[in-house]
């Protein structure tokens, strides 16, 4: 086992925990410093749990018995009413239960919040980390982990930023309880789908708030992909109710009310019936712009970017989460291997990670392109729908 080593990691989020729980587990003393001073666990929405991340609870000795919940079937609505059905059995989870999982098995001491990264130095075997608060931290391995705005990525990558697909995400969480009988029996438990021109919309059960999987206290997730020109749209989109521009998503609770009426207006005039009702459900519902990131090195001497600092994935593939917790696996293999060199560590293990960033990002491009969401094809215009 590893010992004697540090790693800082730059982002408290999924990435930067799983990172964090791996590399303790082979022995590696771990920091990690998050930006917010607020905790993360109200975050996100729906998360397929993918043997990726099985597998880092797993080495972690995390128990993930009771992590989501199991859909059997796909059910595919149609406009005539009937259903086209498809066996297929998956577990669906949410952000905020691998979170807190995760945070649980991460020593409160080690995770440092409202630590805003300013810049780093290399210095021989060490990497230095500068906060805004003018705190250092130094350690053997500096671990970008912070996500799409990452500041890691901006020092070392200052031209590369994630680039708008075309389209966002409309989400929503609905408890189980809020939601009709009849519309409920159909959502429950199965993975649901309504393709349309241009454009579908899905929804699955994940845990209640409190990580509940009884049923009654569990949520229905769902998503909507929707088409939005980033020149003369997108602003309006992701400015919110208090009128601030935000970068890339608006979060539950906070979506402009004329942003959210036309949203809610349209799903009435363009949804079947069952998701039309899911959505008058809704009381936050959010946004996020489908973003593109790939980077053409994920190590820099003793600096690395894993998970959404690196390539960000369109949520089609499933795999933005998987992707950080096989980026941490391998990261950990790789320092076990070569424990008494980081930087051929790091070497070995940054092939394979480009390799997968690259197949992630090209195959959520492919997927979008096969399902027409890009801009330019057909997308709603508010003036003719609304």
């Amino acid at each position: 086992m590893t010992v004697n080593r540090k790693a800082i990691v730059i982002g408290g989020s999924l990435s930067g925990l799983f990172t964090g729980v791996l590399l303790r587990s082979v022995g590696w003393e771990v920091d990690i410093y998050e930006r917010s001073p607020r905790t993360l666990s109200s975050r996100g929405g729906g998360v397929v749990l993918q043997p990726d991340v099985v597998e880092a609870f797993n080495i972690a000795g995390i128990p993930h018995d009771k992590l989501g919940v199991v859909a059997t079937e796909r059910y595919y609505l149609q406009d005539n009413g009937s259903i086209q059905r498809m066996p297929m059995r998956q577990t669906l989870t949410s952000w905020n239960t691998l979170y807190n999982h995760l945070k649980r098995h991460f020593p409160d001491e080690h995770y440092h919040q409202g630590k805003s990264l300013t810049n780093l130095q290399q210095q021989g075997e060490q990497v230095t980390a500068i906060f805004a608060d003018g705190s250092k931290a130094t350690g053997d391995l500096l671990i970008g982990a912070d996500g799409s705005t990452s500041t890691v990525r901006q020092i070392l990558l200052p031209t590369y930023d994630p680039m708008y697909a075309g389209y966002v995400g409309y989400r929503g969480l609905v408890d189980e309880k809020d939601l009709d009988p009849e519309t409920a029996a159909i959502m429950t438990e199965r993975f649901v789908f309504y393709q349309f021109r241009n454009s579908h919309i899905l929804q699955y059960v994940i845990p209640g708030e409190d990580e509940s999987l009884e049923p009654g206290k569990r949520r229905f997730n769902w998503v909507w992909y929707v088409n939005y020109d980033r020149d003369t749209e997108l602003r309006r989109i992701l400015t919110d109710k208090n009128g601030k521009l935000r970068d890339y998503s608006i979060p539950p609770g906070m979506m402009a009310d004329d942003v959210e009426r036309e949203m809610r207006d349209y799903a009435q005039s363009v949804l079947v019936e069952p998701f039309q009702k899911l959505i008058t459900a809704t009381k936050e519902p959010f946004v996020q712009s489908i973003l593109d990131l790939g980077v053409p090195n994920m190590v820099f001497d003793r600096v690395a970017l894993i998970g959404d600092a690196a390539f960000i994935p369109r949520p089609h593939t499933a795999a933005s989460v998987s992707k950080a917790a096989a980026n941490a696996i391998a990261l950990m293999d790789a320092l076990q291997e070569n424990e008494h060199n980081v930087n051929n560590a790091l070497k070995a293990w940054e092939l394979d990670q480009l390799a997968l960033g690259m197949h992630l990002w090209k195959r959520g491009q492919d997927l979008g392109e096969t399902s027409q969401f890009i801009y330019g094809k057909e997308k709603w215009q508010p003036s003719k729908s609304v």
